[in-house]
């Protein structure tokens, strides 16, 4: 895992968070679903880029070119992300999704791997924006041990190499304790967190 803290400037986060309202009134939040349940997700969460990571009852985990509810196409990925991924990442060949999840003052989530890509080669790159949360990693299993740290606005985690396939969550959210969201209250009313994670989906050649 690598970290890099108060990675993006305040001027720097609320031109990323001013793209971000502009493609969710594009694509709104929505509520996943457990699989096997049913049960609601605490975060909403809608997505950027050529594919989106989607999960409900009847489908499961996986990625979609559309939106689950309108059916529309997911917005593009703000260059300024794409930026942040060439910069961080060495990766040879650009993210496909881009994950914005919203959590509000009592949304969390639990440890959890990120294994619905064709491809654990390429990274996975988290963007912290508003409130602080606190950051859970663990192992390979959910039986390996854990260890937690806060997350900050504008602070960035890679899970890279041996920590790609790394169990991780969010224990909780710090509320108020950004002001970043608060401009835009019709969009985040209780203020809260939004943390975009982008991802490569399909295969690739290394040599591309």
């Amino acid at each position: 895992m690598k970290f890099f803290p108060g990675h993006l400037e305040q001027g720097e986060q609320k031109e990323i968070l001013s793209q971000l309202v502009s493609a969710i009134d594009q694509a709104p939040f929505f509520v996943p679903r457990m699989p096997k349940t049913g049960k609601s997700f605490s975060v909403r969460m809608t997505n950027l880029g050529p594919l989106g990571w989607v999960a409900d009852k009847e489908g499961g985990y996986r990625y979609q070119s559309t939106h689950p509810e309108t059916g529309q196409s997911w917005p593009e990925m703000p260059q300024k992300l794409l930026q942040i991924w060439d910069e961080l990442t060495g990766c040879p060949v650009p993210p496909e999704a881009c994950l914005v999840n919203y959590y509000a003052t009592t949304a969390k989530m639990g440890l959890h791997q990120d294994r619905d890509e064709e491809t654990f080669d390429a990274p996975v790159l988290s963007i912290s924006l508003g409130d602080r949360a606190r950051f859970r990693l663990g192992g390979k299993t959910r039986k390996d041990k854990t260890s937690s740290f806060e997350l900050s606005s504008g602070d960035i985690v890679m899970l890279d190499g041996e920590t790609r396939l790394a169990y991780h969550g969010i224990d909780r959210v710090l509320p108020h304790s950004s002001q970043l969201l608060s401009g835009y209250p019709e969009h985040f009313p209780d203020g809260g967190r939004i943390n975009l994670t982008l991802r490569r989906v399909t295969a690739y050649s290394p040599t591309r």
